[in-house]
């Protein structure tokens, strides 16, 4: 995923930064605690398509 692009995304709940989760292809909002999937190199910024992180995963 390029780099200029994850400086400019949000998590379009918190507007917070999102950080790269690479071995699960995931961009992951620690404050939402949601997990959105990167498919085919595109990010899917919906909350619906996202991941609800696991307890021991938001810290």
């Amino acid at each position: 995923m390029d780099q200029k692009l994850l400086d400019i995304l949000v998590c379009p709940v918190t507007k917070g930064p999102l950080t790269l989760d690479r071995e699960r292809q995931e961009l992951v909002s620690r404050t939402a605690r949601l997990a959105y999937p990167i498919r085919d190199g595109i990010p899917v910024m919906l909350e619906d398509e996202a991941r609800k992180l696991a307890p021991d995963e938001s810290e």
